[in-house]
């Protein structure tokens, strides 16, 4: 009688623990992707993808290390969960040593399926890019190596200027050297209380390192997550393996609550951008210039002709007087 007492308490506490257990810790299956990928033929349930992504049993592979191939993957859910963590683990690699590029870009975005120039999407979006440059086209002043993750809000008005990496429009930054590792790689994005903080895990030790972490992020709800990748004239691959976003318990926000649906994507603080530099033009050639080129070049080529005819001469002077 005892033993069946102290099962029936056991369960009462049991039940009574699971109606307070936060099932918001859990992950979001509607926005998260993970192996294996395809419930039949070469659909995956929730996510569309795109361009060269090509989809295989272990990982998503956004480009192949070719030229010019752009390749991405969306969620078709929008998401209206308003403090997230997203868990990315990809991997970069490619045969280039010193020279490969050009990077993938992670999205919250309200537009998807859009390819443009901005590492395989659209420039001018509305939303937050997590972007991982790792060719730098060296425009001006660097004070940073590459690979380099940085993070960029966009209300739709801003353009992303390749010839300055980014760094007019980034919120913050940090180096990562992310290519060819022989271990796993993963960033973590977390916006929780208008807070943006991302960080990484690449050097195989199970532990987040911060990279950047920006107060006043307000994102709206309701937009999509992404990820796309690009090459140009250099090249890499880049895969995913997979994507895990958790909604983030905020108990401490209860009764307040605001609609994010119809707001615009904003920062409070941006990094001072470095000065735009034009790329050098070619030296255009006026026509005296090409004249006395010209004219260079005719009297070379006359006094050849003519010392060759007097070597000639020499030559034949020399052979009569041994005949004779």
């Amino acid at each position: 009688m005892a033993g069946v007492i102290s099962l029936v308490a056991f369960l009462l506490c049991f039940l009574q623990i699971s109606a307070e257990w936060n099932t918001k810790d859990f992950m979001k299956r509607e926005h998260s992707l993970i192996k294996p990928y395809q419930a039949s033929s070469m659909s995956i349930p929730n996510w569309d993808f795109m361009g060269s992504t090509m989809v295989t049993n272990n990982y998503i592979r956004l480009t192949p290390d070719l030229q010019s191939k752009e390749g991405a993957i969306w969620n078709t859910v929008p998401c209206f969960v308003k403090n997230w963590e997203l868990h990315v683990h990809f991997k970069v690699h490619g045969k280039g040593k010193d020279l490969y590029g050009d990077g993938f870009a992670i999205w919250y975005a309200k537009d998807r399926m859009v390819g443009g120039p901005v590492f395989g999407n659209r420039d001018f979006f509305q939303g937050l890019a997590i972007i991982v440059d790792t060719y730098s086209n060296h425009n001006g002043p660097h004070n940073h190596q590459h690979p380099f993750i940085s993070a960029m809000i966009n209300n739709g008005s801003l353009h992303y200027d390749h010839d300055r990496d980014g760094t007019h429009t980034q919120l913050a930054g940090c180096e990562a050297k992310l290519r060819n590792l022989e271990h796993d790689s993963h960033i973590n994005i977390r916006y929780e209380k208008d807070t943006l903080t991302v960080s990484t895990d690449i050097e195989n030790k199970a532990a987040w390192k911060e990279c950047l972490s920006v107060k006043g992020v307000r994102l709206p709800t309701g937009y999509y997550f992404g990820v796309s990748a690009a090459t140009g004239d250099l090249s890499d691959t880049h895969d995913v393996i997979s994507l895990k976003l958790y909604e983030l318990d905020s108990s401490d926000d209860v009764g307040v609550e605001e609609d994010r649906s119809k707001i615009l994507p904003s920062a409070a603080f941006f990094e001072a951008p470095r000065d735009h530099v034009e790329d050098p033009k070619p030296a255009s050639m006026s026509g005296i210039k090409i004249f006395l080129l010209m004219l260079l070049g005719t009297l070379a080529v006359i006094a050849l002709v003519v010392i060759g005819i007097m070597i000639y001469q020499k030559q034949q002077e020399q052979s009569r007087k041994r005949f004779y």
